[in-house]
């Protein structure tokens, strides 16, 4: 019997690129079949060549070979650039994260996605993760009721100076766009808008090279404020170890504490708006019921992600990661680095030009000079 498969170009094949090229080869993702690779580095298809997988060091030999979509893991500057050839030419895309690395680039690359039935789709793998999944489920379902605080620490994403130095755009302003904000932590930043929304106004606290050799930032302390006056701490480093991955989640039902892969519900018997008005003891609170919520795993990850991408592309199943939204997460950290910068409160929408003007100042000084980009031909994202 033929199964039916999406016949997919991946285009970069550094650290990323490669990974998910040897997931399709290897068939870990039944409906799609690894049709062509392209890289500037023509020692790195070799390997591809051998096992009989079509190799293209111009990225527009590759969309023009037949393939039905793409799949780019390239540096965060060409997202852009080779995601809206790739639209234009009617083709259905899968980019990594960041979408892109500035806001008004983001809106340029959604503004691409025009053909009817054309799948636009962003690598944000953590939203397989049953932990996140089941949070959601819960705000969602109002459980915690009306939200007052979150509190979120991620100092996991640890980084050695050699990771810095294993690529020379890597943590440039004019070879990646940012540090921690831009490289790592656009998961969280992802998981944060699509379980909470977006804040209305954010001021940040951004270090550049605390910890490393790097122009860029490598610690952040954020405050967010949301438009029902729900405030969040976020937290972010490459330089702590062994780190912390920490969200709390306080309602007036109750809290949620997410750590370690274990969700654990302290649920308010009486919701605080109520107890507030009505107890009479001058030092009471609500009792609480501590409920431990079962957590299996952290779910497909990126192989869920392609999945669920061939499945809209073959099927129209819904995405579980519209590329979309991921301005959002672009968003969100182009305001923390403008806040941080001119020492202010950043009101959400983030006016697009002010941080275009900005970030092109921290290019023009950046010890990286990289190569004009072309659709004509490719890096890879080590």
């Amino acid at each position: 019997m033929n199964v039916l498969k999406l016949k997919i170009g991946v285009v970069g094949i550094g650290g990323m690129g490669s990974d998910h090229a040897r997931r399709i080869l290897a068939g870990e993702i039944p409906h799609m079949e690894l049709a062509g690779v392209c890289d500037a580095d023509e020692a790195r298809l070799a390997v591809w060549k051998s096992q009989g997988v079509a190799t293209f060091t111009s990225y527009a030999s590759l969309l023009a070979s037949g393939i039905q979509a793409v799949l780019i893991a390239t540096p965060h500057f060409t997202h852009v650039p080779f995601g809206v050839s790739a639209l234009e030419a009617g083709l259905h895309v899968l980019v990594e994260k960041p979408i892109a690395v500035q806001k008004a680039d983001a809106e340029q690359l959604i503004a691409a996605h025009r053909k009817p039935g054309q799948v636009f789709a962003a690598m944000f793998n953590q939203r397989t993760d049953p932990l996140y999944v089941k949070i959601k489920q819960l705000l969602d379902a109002g459980e915690l009721g009306k939200i007052q605080r979150i509190t979120w620490i991620i100092t996991d994403w640890y980084r050695p100076q050699a990771y810095y130095n294993s690529s020379g755009w890597r943590a440039t302003w004019a070879g990646e766009g940012g540090g921690v904000l831009i490289n790592q932590c656009p998961h969280q930043l992802d998981l944060y808008q699509w379980l909470f929304g977006l804040p209305a106004k954010v001021r940040a606290f951004c270090q550049f090279g605390r910890y490393h050799d790097i122009e860029v930032e490598d610690s952040v302390t954020a405050y967010l404020e949301h438009a029902n006056g729900a405030g969040t701490v976020l937290i972010t480093t490459t330089g702590e170890a062994p780190g912390t991955n920490r969200l709390e989640i306080a309602g007036e039902r109750g809290k949620l504490v997410a750590e370690g892969g274990k969700l654990r519900f302290s649920r308010n018997e009486v919701p605080t708006d109520q107890h507030i008005r009505t107890a009479t003891g001058i030092f009471s609170k609500p009792d609480v019921w501590e409920i431990e919520i079962p957590i299996s795993g952290r779910g497909e990850q990126h192989v869920g992600i392609m999945k669920n991408f061939a499945g809209a592309c073959l099927r129209g199943e819904s995405l579980i990661a519209p590329a979309a939204e991921g301005l959002r997460s672009v968003e969100l950290a182009n305001a923390m680095l403008l806040s941080s910068a001119r020492e202010k409160t950043i009101t959400l929408p983030l006016p697009s030009d002010e941080y275009t003007h900005w970030l092109a100042e921290k290019i023009a000084g950046s010890r990286f000079r990289p190569q004009p980009h072309t659709s004509g031909a490719t890096a890879s994202k080590t």
